[in-house]
């Protein structure tokens, strides 16, 4: 079915290894993949002992089934003929309308084009914070919503620090590491492919403001857009909704401008109304920032830590989908 796809999509979306922190502190480059790949890949066919033909990607990496698409490409399970490691490969066509792949390459260095491909092979990586919010009846408790908040600002943080704009929060775009590999407990962020550097490499300095409140969809974004849509993503797994998700519209502008709208006219008492004073005062923070204002990190996270420490609650990572998770071993 599609949602069984979908599901599958999340699932196994690569991982970037430049920020994909393998520990709650930002200082950690991240865990980098045993599944990395070298730096230029050649994509061609390699007939087995059995006169079977099969892709590849490099010397190394046999390319499987497809478990996903979407408007980049396809999504494949992989495999690493050295040590057979199942991995993700993303592949997207070279005569794509709207390339992204290309753009992730500066990101991740593990880019290769040949036989009509762009592909990135990366970690398999377990499900995404959407997957587990339905796997927990969709009810997040504020202590594992609290631990998801430290690291995922641990993780922007450390993004912001290399001069980018993620762009992209959502929950489907954080993915926990495999129960195999025992990282069931660290959340990864993945797919920068509308990723945006905010310093111009050639000035030195920070991209202009551009936009109006009336095109939200054309507003020039910036560290604190990113901060503010985490905030609302913790409302989320708080709530179980936001107040501009389903709104119906004729087109995408409509659409974006509905939303725009709602979110400028929800005060952040009733956004966050019946949870700790905390939330409301992360809310009200991120939309304070000046568009090139530097936050300040470590006080969005202190607001969460001493609020587990008010309730007596230790940050031990032990989170509610730990207990109700399974996993399936992947086969390529």
């Amino acid at each position: 079915s599609s949602a069984e796809t979908a599901f599958k999509q999340q699932l196994l979306s690569p991982v970037p290894w430049k920020t994909c922190v393998g520990a709650p502190r930002p200082s950690a480059t991240g865990t980098t993949p045993r599944a990395a790949v070298a730096a230029t890949h050649q994509i061609f066919h390699r007939p087995s002992p059995r006169s079977e033909t099969f892709l590849m990607v490099g010397p190394n990496f046999k390319v499987g089934k497809k478990i996903g698409s979407g408007n980049f490409g396809e999504l494949r399970l992989g495999k690493n003929l050295h040590n057979n490691e199942v991995v993700a490969v993303k592949l997207e066509p070279l005569k794509a309308k709207a390339p992204q792949l290309h753009l992730e390459f500066r990101f991740y260095n593990e880019l290769g084009t040949s036989e009509g491909y762009n592909a990135l092979v990366m970690e398999l990586l377990g499900p995404s914070l959407e997957d587990l919010f339905d796997i927990c009846d969709r009810h997040f408790s504020l202590k594992t919503v609290l631990m998801i908040a430290v690291q995922l600002l641990h993780r922007i943080e450390y993004v912001h620090s290399h001069c980018l704009i993620y762009r992209d929060i959502k929950p489907e775009n954080f993915l926990i590491g495999r129960q195999t590999n025992q990282k069931q407990h660290i959340i990864h962020i993945i797919d920068f492919g509308l990723a945006k550097e905010y310093i111009d490499k050639d000035t030195g300095k920070h991209i202009p403001y551009r936009g109006t409140r009336a095109s939200p969809a054309l507003l020039e974004q910036s560290r604190r857009d990113d901060l503010e849509a985490l905030g609302h993503m913790f409302m989320y797994f708080l709530r179980g909704s936001l107040p501009w998700q389903g709104l119906k519209a004729d087109n995408v502008k409509e659409r974006y401008q509905k939303i725009g709208s709602t979110k400028r006219s929800t005060p952040i008492e009733v956004l966050c109304e019946g949870f700790p004073e905390e939330l409301a005062s992360y809310v009200r923070y991120t939309r304070s920032l000046e568009f090139y204002q530097t936050p300040d990190y470590a006080f969005l996270r202190s607001l969460f830590t001493d609020l587990m420490a008010k309730n007596g609650w230790s940050c031990d990572w032990d989170f509610d989908w730990l207990s109700r998770q399974s996993e399936k071993p992947a086969s390529v």
